[in-house]
């Protein structure tokens, strides 16, 4: 049980990250994930099947997820439509795409193909009867390289441009630099790690389906506002870290209410309406919280 959960909760962490990046750093409303995911699924099955290395494939992975961020962000910087709407469209397409790559197939079993997980199971056996210990370690490895890098890299002059420019356009634009050039690099490489997370939960679920990223976007939200009420602070070492811890705890839930919602006539086809409501109660305390710290500012004014 609680592998299973730290297992997906490490995998899906890195599209929380993504989804970080693009709706906290570049306050840019990205709907791509829910078909980037799927794409890096299909690409890693497509690639697994006709036995190329598992390193070659996720690489390629992250290169096709990189290029529907490539879509969405042309779309939204050269067309001028809107962020969400753009991202929309890129995602209906993406469909076909992915139908494509899987060769007009809905689904592609990895059951019986080698992935890097059935090496890590067959390794762990040799040391313990419980195999996904070692898939816990692995995953919580990659996650963590991932976070590092994410951290150095924000912490780099690109970075940090490319942080200001979600909260301050005009201030990019005063100092000469291309503010649609900064969007696309930052859009190309959240949806690149989302692909990766397809990858990655392609090889544990031991399938690649062309509906792998139904609603992921809206579970991205939820993992990353969990965070949050997790940890605050404004240190990007800290903010990653609540990214990863969200996306625990959701799949921490999302398991109780799928072993226990049947004590209060839950189904599983309940948890997309959970899910939904858990987002706007994070919202609605979110509101509450400013509320209050603007009237504790205001009556401190007052007294003075």
């Amino acid at each position: 049980m609680i592998e299973g959960i730290l297992i997906e909760g490490f995998i899906y962490g890195i599209m929380v990250l993504a989804v970080f990046i693009t709706f906290r750093v570049l306050n840019f409303a990205d709907m791509t994930v829910d078909g980037s995911l799927p794409l890096g699924a299909a690409i890693m099955a497509v690639c697994l099947v006709n036995e190329l290395p598992p390193v070659l494939a996720l690489l390629i992975a992250f290169l096709g997820g990189a290029a529907a961020g490539l879509v969405t962000a042309l779309i939204h910087t050269k067309l001028k439509i809107p962020d969400l709407l753009a991202g929309i469209l890129t995602m209906t397409m993406l469909r076909s795409v992915i139908l494509r790559v899987m060769s007009n197939r809905a689904n592609i079993p990895l059951l019986r193909t080698n992935t890097i997980f059935t090496d890590i199971t067959n390794f762990t056996r040799q040391f313990t009867d419980n195999p996904n210990i070692g898939i816990v370690i692995y995953c919580l490895l990659v996650v963590l390289v991932i976070k590092i890098a994410l951290d150095l890299f924000f912490r780099a002059d690109f970075g940090l441009t490319l942080g200001a420019l979600g909260s301050n356009p005009q201030l990019i634009i005063s100092q000469g630099m291309n503010p649609d050039m900064l969007k696309i690099a930052g859009i190309c490489l959240a949806n690149g790690l989302v692909a990766i997370c397809g990858a990655f939960a392609a090889m544990y679920q031991g399938f690649a389906d062309v509906s792998f990223g139904l609603g992921t976007i809206v579970s991205g939200l939820a993992s990353l506002m969990l965070g949050e009420f997790l940890l605050r602070s404004n240190r990007i070492g800290l903010l990653t870290l609540r990214a990863i811890l969200g996306s625990i705890l959701y799949r921490a839930l999302m398991y109780a209410a799928r072993n226990y919602g049947y004590h209060i006539h839950m189904n599983p086809n309940d948890l997309n309406l959970m899910t939904g409501l858990l987002i706007i109660a994070c919202i609605m305390v979110s509101k509450q919280k400013l509320v209050k710290t603007a009237g504790i500012f205001k009556n401190t004014r007052i007294n003075r």
